[in-house]
């Protein structure tokens, strides 16, 4: 039976409508990229590995981390923000790369505030103020005092310029109004082997490498940077308590899809995220590796891009910090 023309073309209209309607009610159907912007084996790459497992059960199809390493994770980030708006390329963020190098690099690839669809958040995790076994400062105030007498003498480690636990630094610096030296290296672990080896004073690093070297007595914690305390170091005092009242620095990662993502699939992974946030092993994975899990949803993951983005912006501004 041969339809009228104009019946057929109505006919191939509707089910060119239906498309993609019908794919978003599918969704997934097929294996899902999440982008990580920092190489293997380090602790953003080993928890989206252990979360891609557990968000890959919930959705039914496999969630695939692809590391896409540089420019302090903002090519993953940027790829991201460009990539088809279907869900089947996501990414895995820390928060340096969404508040932070957007404010020290001189070309920046994007907008972390409007560039993407946010999903939610997943861990939380605190930085831990780190000196070696040498330094004589028993606390916060120690230091900072030391510093202030010795305006030469005190100097501190970072995995770069612009990293997160420089400029966490740079906001005690500011908040306590003590003269530091910045050092930087590639990465964390040279600052770290520094401090311990007494060439550097002290560094900021984040709790799950810390704890090691705080364990071994390699290192000391002086003090952790969110406002309640850390249920691996109970006995080290937050920078709140060792008298910085404004000082609480949490970084954390979070699930970002591209722009103008499709609201049907929006939800599907909104539900699989909670599903995976509230799964008794996947949150014992994580206390395990130093973090804790969030379960706040888009919006709240919006409002803190915006809020610890104005605060890095007036921390740089401050420090005068920019890198090519």
């Amino acid at each position: 039976m041969k339809f009228p023309l104009a019946l057929r073309a109505g006919l191939a209209a509707c089910v060119l409508a239906l498309g993609p309607a019908h794919a978003q009610d599918t969704y997934p159907d097929r294996p899902i990229r999440l982008l990580v912007g920092y190489a293997p084996g380090g602790p953003v790459d080993t928890t989206a590995r252990v979360f891609a497992k557990y968000l890959g059960d919930k959705l039914g199809q496999a969630v695939v981390v692809e590391n896409r390493a540089g420019a302090s994770g903002m090519i993953a980030s940027d790829a991201t923000a460009k990539a088809t708006p279907d869900g089947y390329m996501l990414g895995f963020a820390a928060s340096p790369t969404l508040t932070m190098s957007p404010q020290v690099q001189k070309s920046t690839l994007f907008d972390p505030r409007k560039d993407f669809t946010p999903i939610g958040l997943v861990v939380d995790y605190a930085n831990v103020l780190l000196v070696g076994p040498q330094v004589k400062a028993d606390d916060v105030q120690a230091l900072v005092g030391y510093a202030k007498a010795h305006p030469d003498a005190v100097s501190f480690g970072s995995a770069g310029v612009g990293a997160s636990n420089h400029l966490s630094a740079e906001l005690l610096k500011k908040q306590a109004g003590a003269p530091m030296l910045h050092v930087p290296y590639r990465g964390n672990s040279p600052a770290m082997m520094d401090v311990v080896s007494g060439k550097i004073t002290f560094m900021f690093d984040i709790t799950s490498t810390a704890i090691p070297f705080v364990k071994s007595g390699k290192a000391r914690a002086l003090a952790v940077t969110s406002r309640t305390r850390n249920p691996e170091l109970p006995q080290v005092p937050t920078m709140i308590e060792a008298g910085l009242p404004d000082y609480e620095v949490v970084g954390w990662y979070a699930l970002m899809a591209p722009p103008k993502l499709p609201a049907p699939v929006n939800q599907r992974l909104t539900d699989a995220l909670q599903a995976v946030l509230k799964d008794p092993k996947f949150r014992q994975a994580m206390v395990e590796g130093g973090y804790t899990v969030n379960t706040g949803d888009a919006q709240a993951l919006r409002q803190r891009i915006d809020r610890e983005y104005a605060l890095w912006s007036d921390v740089v501004a401050s420090a005068n910090i920019q890198v090519n």
